[in-house]
């Protein structure tokens, strides 16, 4: 497993090895022991996520607080532009975010630790989106940061020219940063 450091020392980009021929393709998407030896890190996971969404759906930027997790994020079909922002009001890199392209292609993974927002919107016609947590999923602590935020500025790519991403209910009326509950 290659682990690619990222502007914020604590997101990591992991490329698992893939080991493919005419037939098709084979990796080992998650091993506790190479993660462990490419990382430094030794997450003890509790959940598994997956969704489905279709081009131009936007989620996010979610993070929980009081059962705050630790996510090791990837693309299984389609693409996707993955975002993390510092939320961690003494972190040096407060406030500051880093986005990578995750694909089926690519087969690269995003290591979002707690401490973070985290969103994605899809590029590509669907995309199915797996993530593992350390934690479990806790509506009481959740929280969200609005996708648009000036204040982060986060540079979401263009959709094919789509006026605006796709929403749900919750993250249209999420909260601007400055006025988001935060990590200490």
């Amino acid at each position: 497993m290659n682990c690619i450091a990222t502007e914020i020392p604590d997101v990591l980009v992991l490329e698992p090895k893939v080991f493919g021929d005419a037939r098709g393709f084979f990796i080992e998407s998650f091993n506790a022991e190479t993660f462990a030896k490419a990382t430094g890190l030794r997450p003890q996971f509790v959940q598994d996520n997956h969704s489905k969404s279709a081009k131009g759906v936007l989620r996010g930027l979610h993070y929980q607080l009081d059962h705050a997790q630790d996510k090791l994020v990837r693309v299984v079909q389609g693409e996707v532009f993955d975002v993390a922002v510092d939320v961690r009001r003494a972190s040096p890199t407060f406030g500051r975010w880093v986005g990578v392209h995750l694909s089926a292609e690519n087969f690269r993974q995003l290591w979002v630790p707690k401490g973070f927002a985290h969103g994605f919107v899809v590029l590509s016609d669907t995309a199915e989106f797996l993530y593992k947590t350390t934690d479990y999923y806790d509506p009481a602590s959740e929280r969200a940061i609005r996708w648009n935020d000036p204040t982060l500025g986060i540079q979401w790519p263009d959709i094919d020219g789509l006026a605006a991403p796709s929403l749900s209910g919750k993250d249209a009326a999420a909260k601007a940063f400055l006025d988001a509950e935060v990590f200490p």
